[in-house]
Order: C-alpha cells, then sequence, then structure tokens
C-alpha cells in the first residue's frame, strides 16, 4: 500500500522547502554584493588623515602591505615586527613615497616579548592620536607536522605570537580607541582557524581562539564606538605560506590588503560570523561555499584536510632529505 501522505503536510513541507531555498538564494546575493558591488566603511569613520594606524608584523607580506597602502592613504604608521633594519628600510621607503606621512617603528620579537616591551609600545604611541590597529603578527609551524612530535618550543611559540601579543597589544591600545569613541581594531584570521586543520593542529587552534575572542571583543566595543573585525583568508602569497605565484585562489599581498580595506564592514564570505569578514573574493565564494553546502565541522572535510597536509609534509621531507636539511 502506498504510503499517504495529507495535503497540508505536503503544502506545509513544499512552504518550508521555499523558504529554505529563498534564504540560501538571499545569502548567496549578499555574498555577491558584499564582494563584488557594496563598498566597506570609509577608513575616515576611524581617524582622520593624518591619525596614526599601528601594525604588527610590518616588516614583510601582508603587514608591510597593511603599512604601505594606509601610508598611500594619508595615514602615519607605527610598525612592530623583528628586524629593525627591514623595519628602517620600510620606513625610509614609505616617508620618501609620500613625503606627508610620518612613520615610527619598534623591533619586538612576540615570542619574547617581556613586560618592558609592552611598555616600550605604550610609551612610544602615547602621545599619538590612534586611529587603527592591524593585528597581524603570526607564526605558524615551518612544515605540517602531528601534534605528538611538534617541539615545545614550536608549540610555545605560535601560542605566544598569535594568542597572547595579540591580547595584550589589543589590551594595551584598544583603550585609547574606546575613550576617544572612534578607532578600528582589524585582526588577521585564517582558514586554518576556520576550517580544523590536522598537523597544522596548534596553528588551527591558535587561530580559532582568535575568532572567539575578536566576535566576543566586537560585541563588547561596538557600543563604544570601536569597530573590531577578523578577517579570514585563505593562502596568500608570503614567506609564511611559502607560496611565490599568485593565482586566482591565492592574491598577492597587494591585492588581499586592497580588499580587506575597501570592504571593512562588510561580510564578505564569512556568513553567520559576526563581526567577522572574508573579503576576497575567491576566498568569500570558497567561504560561504563550504559553510552553505558541508559545514566547516564536517568529519569527511577535516579528513580531506589531514590527507592533503600529510601529502605537503612527506614532499617537504623529501625536498629536505634530498638538500641535506634537517627537518621536525
Amino acid at each position: 500500500m502506498d504510503a499517504y501522505i495529507p495535503t497540508p503536510a505536503l503544502q506545509a513541507l513544499a512552504v518550508v522547502g521555499g523558504l529554505y531555498l529563498s534564504a540560501q538564494v538571499f545569502n548567496f546575493l549578499r555574498v555577491v554584493l558584499d564582494l563584488f558591488v557594496i563598498p566597506g566603511t570609509s577608513l575616515t569613520k576611524f581617524g582622520k588623515k593624518g591619525s596614526w594606524a599601528v601594525i604588527t608584523g610590518a616588516s614583510d607580506g601582508i603587514g608591510k602591505e597593511f603599512a604601505t597602502q594606509l601610508a598611500a592613504k594619508g595615514f602615519n604608521v607605527v610598525l612592530i615586527s623583528r628586524t629593525q633594519s627591514k623595519l628602517d628600510a620600510l620606513a625610509r621607503d614609505l616617508e620618501t613615497k609620500y613625503s606627508s606621512i610620518r612613520t615610527k617603528s619598534l623591533a619586538i620579537d612576540f615570542a619574547h616579548a617581556s613586560e618592558s616591551d609592552y611598555q616600550r609600545i605604550a610609551s612610544l604611541t602615547a602621545s599619538l592620536p590612534l586611529s587603527i590597529l592591524i593585528n597581524n603578527v603570526g607564526l605558524s609551524h615551518s612544515i605540517p607536522v602531528p601534534f605528538l612530535q611538534t617541539p615545545l618550543p614550536e608549540l610555545t611559540d605560535i601560542i605566544t605570537i598569535n594568542c597572547l601579543a595579540t591580547l595584550r597589544i589589543t589590551h594595551l591600545l584598544a583603550p585609547r580607541l574606546a575613550s576617544q569613541r572612534h578607532g578600528l581594531v582589524l585582526t588577521m584570521a585564517s582558514f586554518g582557524g576556520l576550517l580544523p586543520t590536522p598537523l597544522l593542529a596548534t596553528y588551527s587552534g591558535s587561530k580559532a581562539f582568535l575568532q572567539q575572542w575578536s566576535t566576543a571583543l566586537a560585541s563588547e566595543l561596538a557600543p563604544q564606538g570601536v569597530t573590531v573585525q577578523l578577517v579570514h583568508s585563505y593562502l596568500v602569497v608570503s614567506a609564511m605560506s611559502k607560496i611565490r605565484r599568485a593565482s586566482a585562489l591565492i592574491p598577492t599581498p597587494r591585492a588581499f590588503v586592497k580588499a580587506v580595506l575597501a570592504k571593512v564592514g562588510r561580510r564578505g564570505g564569512a556568513s553567520g560570523l559576526a563581526y567577522t569578514s572574508t573579503p576576497y573574493w575567491s576566498h568569500g565564494l570558497m567561504h560561504w561555499g563550504i559553510s552553505t553546502f558541508l559545514g566547516t565541522m564536517n568529519q569527511g572535510l577535516v579528513w580531506w584536510n589531514r590527507r592533503m597536509h600529510e601529502g605537503i609534509r612527506r614532499r617537504a621531507l623529501r625536498k629536505a632529505e634530498r638538500e641535506g636539511r634537517k627537518v621536525e
């Protein structure tokens, strides 16, 4: 005997299905508009030209590009990174190219930063009209490595730099932004924190921590006029990713930072994540697709991620063996 489904039940199912499909279509259109059409908030909302932006991890890659593009927009920049010679070279270049801006720099190794180092940051910035903080400093594993084989100093450095240093410098400078009731805090995240990533477990966990912390902080500071946003990315050409050639999925730092600064306040592909953005177009579409059709904690996706990083590790170890290098 054929199962009988009452007409009202069929109608209810059709309505639910239609609402679900409509919601997904609406969400996709919102993603497309965010990524390709609607501009983000103007940076002048957070501070006038001539105010100061603080950038950590400023000497290379994405951090260097943030400094360059903010200077081009008329912001003075405080450059903080590990190597003073690189900071000095960048400062000279920026002041030569953009004669109206000023720079200050401070060399700090955030893996071993002391209380006096953070006091140096406080002293350097005490008299500056701050408007923007870019939490860009970060560290990953040298190659994918099983957690149980990860050297303890590597674990400690990743957590210290990615988590503790980001908290300390934000705790140091965000009260200034809150007291003046305007400002912007951007923190760089990663798909490694969005998707559980075996063989990069400590790095993945550190970036997932930043998601929870930044979202909570954003809610706390919004009533005080401060915009806090976590920025997700897939791979970007950089020393950390060890990728040298750009593609549709892997932008240059220049293209990535341009998208970030153009889309402040827009979510891009970060559907359902408050105070979070995935602003680069291909990363945003990838984020939306994974979240919509698979789910970021999907077991199959975690398995695929593990197999991919196992392959990367095997290739890295073979290359090191050919070159006579020792890799953990």
